[in-house]
């Protein structure tokens, strides 16, 4: 993975040493130079609008959501009494999420729908990830405690963070990659 990164660094770097060699054989052409001044404006000026996309915000969400499901015990489920009786108040508590989700968005004139009435696009289409995640989260904490495998808040913050440290590299490559793509947008537009 780090060899990855670095690969990725060095596509980055040599992409900014090609857009200045491009800018300079072909002026009339149209290739921006990410080393000139007005590229250098354009990536610094740009580097936090390029990063800031839903898809990190999903990264994050789902990260967490990963740290609490995994320690939970629910992918690993047991057969002990507590752990039954927790899963069937989990599942309980499921359908009523999924309800509240189904009201929210399935009914004429619901409130998640678009103006037109449709689920797609919708803000019940742009919430699908976060609601998920959240629910993932959700859940899982609340099985977690019953069953006993998150006794205390602090067990369930460690599980939060659990899914953060994780996720890590992914949000290393993440912005490797939201960078590389950005600066060919802006090279070739």
């Amino acid at each position: 993975m780090p060899h990855i990164a670095l690969g990725l660094f060095a596509a980055q770097l040599l992409l900014m040493l090609v857009s200045w060699l491009l800018s300079a054989a072909f002026p009339a052409s149209g290739y921006h130079s990410l080393l000139s001044s007005e590229g250098l404006r354009w990536f610094l000026g740009h580097f936090v609008d390029s990063l800031s996309t839903p898809l990190l915000v999903w990264l994050v969400l789902l990260s967490l959501a990963y740290g609490v499901l995994r320690h939970s015990g629910l992918l690993h489920y047991g057969r002990s009494f507590r752990e039954r009786q927790a899963l069937l108040m989990t599942l309980l508590f499921l359908v009523v999420i999924v309800a509240v989700i189904v009201l929210l968005s399935a009914v004429p004139h619901a409130v998640l729908l678009s103006a037109t009435g449709r689920l797609f696009p919708s803000p019940f289409s742009q919430s699908l990830v976060p609601v998920v995640a959240f629910s993932v989260t959700l859940l899982s904490a609340f099985y977690g405690m019953v069953s006993g495998n998150l006794e205390t808040l602090p067990r369930v913050y460690d599980a939060l963070l659990d899914g953060i440290r994780r996720a890590a590299p992914l949000l290393l490559f993440y912005i490797l990659l939201t960078q590389i793509y950005e600066s060919l947008c802006y090279v070739f537009q």
